[in-house]
């Protein structure tokens, strides 16, 4: 029997849905719980473990569990709860029943050659029968079991954190006699800590200075009393500054703070340096704000919400592509978005986050080749699949029913979101597509390609205009909703449903026409930007990325933020959804000049999965050099670009330089240098 490195096992998923439910419950306002809105699922909290061996010699096991457990050796139930267990010489099944309300139920089990990995087999179905001579017999749906990076018997699922480092806040003002602003120098997240506190003090968080000494509008607050030493906040917050005021005779010594953050590779991350300091300014500012976001899961924003969004996670997963290529998080937040059967509404009850799930396995598997993971979620992908056919209206589309929530994007200009939206029939259409592609990989006899074929035919039937050479926004009550936004524009040319002549004609009549209303927020411009570098406008898009991205560190942003509109102005760019403060001034989706810069200007990108091949199309824009690095499953690909020569080296599969109409191969581990 091979040897594996012996580990904690459990259900499939069962360990992100548990460890999510805490994530997700995290979020506060003004000192109230806000739980999601949507349905939270639970691990199953009987699970059975099973594998069968034929061992040589009498071998004894260590067993431990997360919960409660019994034991049964060919059938036959054991006495107790043993922490060691003899198994004879032979062939023998053992299987163990696992029972935890509180935690995941978790399996570690060591011996000679007996040892936990993802060779066993797990059901939560409880499905057995006992014969007339007591042996038990089984049947149900049996899985491989899902393990991580838990390798120490007392180290177990539960007990999973995040690292922690000490951090002192950069200076500090007296306000007033009884209150004093702290300052940590930017944007962090972690728990505060309170030295040698005597009393009660009132605590006011703020990404902004104005935000921590509004009392009444801050988002996050706290009320802490002296007692340890040092005291520290039970709940992480994001913030910057930090307002405290004292009560009556009370007194502390010192604040500071543990930052929470998720470790991090760093020799196989990414890597950006050019000749324009603003732009290194703005790819240092987007990795430390997908590193902030970067927790348990990938999370949105890091001071309100606090939630993982289908919408916002495909984007982080294609900016960690091209950053830490933490394959873990991303599989760690598909499983906790996805949740457990049945379905009974739409990923973060959004139509549109339910289509970017499904795409978001097929980028996955693109940039890993990690075919486990698409054969483990595959099951989910079709009961996800059959809600969403359920509720097609009668042409075959996709049309919000009174519990969906259509996002599209926050627009500051008017626009419906009622009736069929082109823009989610496209996104539909990815997700059958990556369906079909999906099926095929796993050998699986589907109609998704062809569902998917027609579902293409149709949008352009309905929604094109020869005349505007544009898609049209909706179709309302039966009526054509003749508006043009780039929203279903630029996904047309994304998702490969406007060809070759179409996309040109598109460009121009939409995504180049200033008199089409523009987009504000970071999501939907990595979308935008993309399309244009497609295009190959990455003069112009940098261009783009120094005002926009720039203009939020012109005014201050120490991590980028969740919308930003160049025309406000002062505490305006502090306010949203009808707050003060309510905007996030540290959101994952601000961090996309990551991707651009790495598949755009690095040009690194794969064409087989997993970077068994892969293209470098490096283009300069109006820089004078760059040099970066792509993490891989292998290792990185470095490129480096003047205006005189090339040179790249990558730590392994089949690369294509292409320089113009010239392409040259890139051998593994071997330097090559191209003259301009």
């Amino acid at each position: 029997m091979e040897r594996n490195k012996t580990t904690w096992i459990w259900y499939p998923g069962d360990f992100e849905i548990w460890l999510g439910n805490i994530f997700n419950n995290r979020r506060t306002e003004r000192g109230a719980m806000f739980p999601p809105f949507w349905k939270q699922d639970s691990h199953y909290v009987t699970v059975e473990f099973s594998r069968e061996f034929n061992l040589d010699r009498e071998e004894t096991i260590t067993i431990a569990c997360e919960g409660q457990f019994n034991l049964m050796l060919d059938g036959k139930l054991q006495f107790g709860q043993p922490k060691t267990f003899t198994i004879p010489q032979g062939k023998h099944k053992l299987n163990l029943k696992v029972w935890n309300q509180a935690t995941p139920p978790a399996l570690f089990i060591e011996g000679a050659t007996i040892h936990t990995d993802s060779t066993w087999l797990v059901t939560y179905e409880d499905k057995i029968w006992i014969d007339e001579n007591g042996v038990a017999h089984g049947s149900g749906i049996y899985v491989p079991a899902a393990s991580w990076n838990f390798d120490d018997i007392d180290t177990p699922p539960s007990q999973y954190r995040l690292e922690r480092s000490e951090q002192h806040p950069v200076c500090s003002h007296a306000v007033t006699t009884n209150g004093t602003l702290y300052d940590f120098g930017k944007e962090t997240f972690g728990y505060l800590k309170i030295k040698g506190l005597k009393g009660c003090i009132h605590i006011y968080y703020g990404e902004s200075a104005e935000e921590a000494m509004d009392k009444e509008h801050c988002e996050t607050l706290d009320i802490l009393t002296g007692g340890q030493s040092p005291c520290e906040i039970c709940d992480s917050k994001a913030f910057r500054y930090v307002y405290i005021e004292t009560e009556q005779n009370a007194s502390y010594e010192e604040v500071l703070m543990d930052f929470e953050y998720a470790p991090m590779e760093k020799e196989r991350s990414g890597s950006f340096r050019c000749s324009d300091e603003l732009l290194n300014n703005i790819w240092d500012t987007a990795a430390y704000t997908m590193d902030l976001t970067t927790r348990e899961f990938f999370m949105d924003g890091i001071k309100r919400d606090r939630w993982t969004w289908s919408g916002d996670a495909i984007q982080s997963y294609l900016m960690n592509y091209y950053l830490r290529f933490d394959t873990e998080c991303v599989k760690r937040t598909i499983r906790q978005l996805r949740g457990k059967d049945p379905v009974t509404a739409h990923v973060n009850t959004i139509m549109d986050y339910t289509f970017y799930w499904f795409k978001s396995i097929h980028d996955y598997y693109l940039y890993t080749a990690d075919l486990n993971f698409v054969r483990e979620m595959w099951s989910r992908m079709v009961t996800l699949m059959d809600y969403v056919e359920g509720r097609l209206n009668g042409d075959g589309m996709a049309e919000g029913k009174s519990d969906d929530w259509i996002f599209v994007d926050w627009v500051d200009f008017p626009m419906h979101k009622r009736g069929t939206l082109c823009f989610e029939q496209i996104l539909l259409m990815k997700a059958m597509e990556t369906m079909a592609v999906c099926a095929k990989l796993l050998g699986v006899k589907t109609d998704y390609r062809v569902k998917a074929e027609s579902l293409r035919n149709k949008i352009k039937q309905t929604f094109w205009s020869y005349e505007r050479k544009a898609y049209y926004h909706a179709i309302e009550e039966g009526q054509m909703n003749q508006q043009i936004t780039k929203f279903p524009n630029m996904f047309a040319i994304l998702y490969g449903l406007a060809y070759e002549e179409e996309r040109h004609e598109i460009m121009k009549s939409v995504m180049l026409n200033p008199a089409i209303d523009p987009i504000t927020t970071p999501y939907m411009r990595f979308y935008e930007l993309e399309t244009l570098c497609i295009d190959g406008l990455q003069t112009e898009v940098l261009q783009e990325i120094r005002d926009y991205w720039g203009g939020m560190l012109h005014e201050g942003a120490t991590s980028f933020w969740e919308k930003y509109n160049p025309e406000e102005t002062g505490t305006q760019h502090l306010a949203m959804y009808g707050r003060p403060y309510g905007k996030s001034l540290c959101h994952a989706w601000g961090a996309s000049p990551i991707y651009l810069i790495g598949k755009y200007y690095l040009g690194v990108q794969p064409t087989k999965p997993g970077y068994e091949e892969y293209l470098v199309k490096p283009v300069l824009g109006d820089l004078q050099w760059m040099e970066g690095d792509v993490p891989t499953p292998f290792g990185k690909i470095h490129v480096s670009m003047s205006r005189q020569e090339v040179t790249i080296y990558s730590d392994g599969g089949h690369g294509t330089l292409m320089i113009g109409e010239k392409e040259i191969e890139i051998p593994a581990k071997q330097e090559i240098k191209i003259g301009l």
